[in-house]
């Protein structure tokens, strides 16, 4: 075997996925079901929308490519759903500051079109009136998370890759030059010289067990399921604060609203993060204030029934870059974890250049930025 990736959510079943395509042979292992942890609490967001230039945009816009060609392979299953975003300002400041970024991003190779307040109906006929303004973002899409990774997991599988479920990694095996040699479970050893860290918000633990520091911290967020309904909401649209809320490394609660249809119908509504550790509460105060804040975007689902909620945990590091790639300080430990709220987006580039390293290629982006060892040692 040549590698072990821990961790079967959409990271984990894409690094098995391109690792297999390039001819290697895998085995993805889970303490849990395929996307039993962070995926499958995920909206499916496939954004370049909310990155500033820089690094993860960069990963976001490789990723985009990939999804397209992805969406291709695995076939309508997967519910890829290229269908933009439209970030919206309620005030002329607001709308200036969305220029401002939407101008930076350009440079980097984002297409955003500036969209007048009085034309903001023709792109969503129920959008609230009075808005600024906005921007949409034509390479903005959507996937079903759990059913994309489940389906990347199944083409590893026809390329030969092997898939464990429900047996935790209990240790990372390490030889006398300190060199990975594998992964042992409660029932069994995997032996192979590369493990790749794909262990979402448990991956500061799996790095523990190989005897490095990553801070991996979870972060919660909740998400609305509203009754089937038409239509009426065609984009993924949210508010302005939403893109400052994805950048803070705050540990309060923070709202702000994002909205989207489904072709099942359901309208989901978030977003909201927080850091309360593995605290699977239910909130009523976040529950009330994305509610009231979708139906302030769309008043239309003033009188609609939220059907159910769900809560997930991201998995987040503290500069809000993921950790991608070999860590110089175990030879043949791979990390590919730390993606935070975009991990389902960056997902297909974190699996492609992941592959390249194990398969010994130079990777297609620069991966100094993620270094996995750019974090000082817990005291």
């Amino acid at each position: 075997m040549d590698a072990v990736v821990v961790g079967a959510g959409v990271v984990g079943a894409a690094c098995a996925y391109y690792a297999a395509r390039a001819g290697l042979a895998v085995a993805v292992v889970d303490r849990g079901p395929v996307s039993g942890g962070t995926t499958g609490a995920g909206e499916g967001n496939l954004l370049v929308s909310d990155k500033e230039p820089g690094p993860e945009l960069d990963l976001a816009l490789l990723s985009t490519r990939l999804w397209r060609d992805l969406a291709e392979q695995l076939g309508p299953e997967a519910e890829y759903e290229p269908k933009g975003g439209l970030v919206v300002a309620a005030t002329e400041a607001g709308q200036d500051a969305l220029r401002t970024f939407a101008a930076e991003q350009g440079h980097a190779g984002v297409t955003a079109e500036e969209v007048p307040g009085e034309r903001l109906r023709e792109l969503e006929p129920h959008l609230a009136p009075g808005l600024a303004g906005g921007f949409h973002y034509p390479q903005d899409a959507q996937v079903q998370p759990a059913l994309a990774a489940a389906h990347l997991l199944r083409e590893a599988r026809r390329l030969g890759a092997v898939l464990i479920t429900g047996e935790a990694v209990t240790s990372v095996e390490r030889g006398p030059d300190g060199a990975v040699r594998g992964v042992r479970t409660a029932h069994r050893e995997l032996l192979a010289p590369a493990v790749v860290n794909a262990a979402g918000t448990w991956g500061g633990e799996l790095a523990a067990l190989a005897g490095v520091h990553l801070p991996v911290l979870p972060r919660r967020g909740f998400v609305l399921v509203t009754e089937p309904l038409p239509r009426i909401v065609r984009h993924k649209v949210y508010a302005a604060d939403y893109v400052a809320d994805v950048a803070s490394g705050s540990a309060a609660l923070q709202t702000s609203a994002v909205v989207e249809g489904t072709p099942g119908g359901p309208v989901l509504i978030g977003a909201s993060r927080e850091r309360v550790g593995f605290d699977r509460t239910m909130s009523q105060e976040v529950l009330r204030r994305l509610a009231g804040q979708a139906a302030a975007l769309f008043p239309v689902l003033e009188d609609v029934t939220v059907m159910r909620f769900y809560r997930g945990f991201r998995p987040y590091l503290p500069d809000h870059l993921p950790a991608i790639g070999e860590d110089p300080r175990v030879p043949g430990l791979y990390h590919a974890c730390g993606h935070e709220g975009a991990g389902i987006g960056l997902a297909p580039a974190t699996g492609l250049l992941i592959s390249e390293q194990l398969a010994g290629k130079r990777p297609e982006l620069d991966l100094a930025p993620f270094r996995p060892d750019r974090f000082r040692e817990a005291a």
